[in-house]
C-alpha cells in the first residue's frame, strides 16, 4: 500500500483511484466493479504500483520509424487546489516542464521513445501518428505511467502554440514516412493553460448556462480560448459538460504565462464557473 485501482477500459481519464488503506482497496474494487461507477470501462481492473515523483507529459509525431519528441509539458489531474480532490481529464497545465532536463531527456530518447516506435514495428504494426507519454520522475529515475494515441488535452493546448512548424506538413510527413526530413521546433517561451469547469466536475453538475466574452480573444496574440464541454444554440454557446473552455496564454517565461493566463480567464464568464487558482505554482519551486 498505497496501491493504484484502474478501470481497464476507456473512462475519460477519471477510472482511476488511489487506495491507502486495504479497506479503501477492497472498497475501491466494488466501486470499479460491482458498482460500476465508470460503466463498463470496469468490467475489467488492473492494479499498478503507486509511484510517486513529478508528472511529465511528452507528445511526440511517429511515422512507423522516426519519432519527434514535442516540447514537455506538466499536468494538473486533482479538482481541487493543492493537488487535492478527485482525479480529472486535466485541469491545467504548462510548458515547458522545467523538470524535464536534459538528463530525462537523454534517458528517455534511449530507453523509452525510440525503443517503443522499434518494438510496435518489429510486431508488425508500425505506428503513425501522435503518441502520449505519460512518465513519472521517481527517484529510480523516469517510468512510463501511460501512453495515449493522441493528443491529450490540456497538454495539447499549451504544446502546439509553442511550436514553430505547419502543424499539416508535420502531420503529412508521418503519413508519408519523411518525418527524418522534418526539424521540428519550438519557440523559445512558454505557455499556460487554466481549464474552466462546471462546479462540481468531475462528479456532478448542471450545463446550459450561456457563456459571455468568448469575442474578448479576437486580436489577442498569444492568448487562445478552446472549446471543451460547450454547445452552440439558438442562445449562443453556453456550458454542456464538466470541463467547458481551456485558456490558454503565452509568455516569455513560465511565470509571466501563468500571469496573462489567469488574466484571460477574467474575460469569459459563466454561471457555475470553476477553476483551480494553482496551476502552474510548481514552476516557483522549480
Amino acid at each position: 500500500m498505497p496501491v493504484v485501482l484502474k478501470a481497464d477500459g476507456l473512462a475519460l481519464g477519471k477510472g482511476v483511484l488511489i487506495c491507502e488503506t486495504l479497506e479503501e482497496a477492497k472498497e475501491g474494487v466494488k466501486t470499479i466493479m460491482e458498482d460500476k461507477k465508470f460503466g463498463t470501462a470496469g468490467n475489467r481492473m488492473v492494479i499498478e504500483e503507486f509511484m510517486t515523483g513529478r508528472e511529465v507529459s511528452v507528445l511526440s509525431f511517429v511515422d512507423g520509424k522516426t519519432i519527434k519528441i514535442m516540447s514537455s509539458a506538466q499536468d494538473h489531474k486533482r479538482a481541487l487546489d493543492g493537488d487535492q480532490g478527485l482525479n480529472t481529464g486535466g485541469m491545467g497545465n504548462f510548458s515547458p516542464s522545467p523538470f524535464y532536463t536534459k538528463e530525462v531527456d537523454d534517458f528517455c530518447q534511449k530507453y523509452v521513445y525510440q525503443p517503443t516506435v522499434d518494438a510496435m514495428a518489429s510486431e508488425g504494426r508500425p505506428f503513425k501518428g501522435v503518441i502520449f507519454f505519460g512518465l513519472m520522475l521517481t527517484e529510480k529515475g523516469p517510468r512510463v505511467l501511460e501512453y495515449n494515441a493522441r493528443f491529450g488535452d490540456p497538454e495539447a493546448q499549451v504544446v502546439l502554440p509553442r511550436m514553430k512548424n505547419d502543424i499539416i506538413e508535420v502531420m503529412e510527413a508521418c503519413i508519408d514516412g519523411t518525418l527524418d526530413q522534418v526539424d521540428l521546433q519550438f519557440e523559445d517561451n512558454a505557455a499556460v493553460c487554466v481549464v474552466l469547469a462546471s462546479q462540481g466536475y468531475p462528479v456532478s453538475y448542471e450545463k446550459g448556462f450561456p457563456i459571455k466574452g468568448l469575442e474578448n480573444f479576437d486580436g489577442k496574440e498569444g492568448y487562445y480560448c478552446f472549446h471543451a464541454g460547450t454547445k452552440l444554440t439558438d442562445q449562443g454557446i453556453v456550458t454542456n459538460g464538466g470541463r467547458v473552455l481551456g485558456v490558454t496564454a503565452t509568455g516569455a517565461t513560465l511565470q509571466e504565462a501563468r500571469t496573462n493566463a489567469y488574466e484571460a480567464t477574467k474575460w469569459v464568464t459563466f454561471d457555475n464557473k470553476y477553476m483551480r487558482t494553482d496551476i502552474g505554482k510548481a514552476i516557483d519551486e522549480a
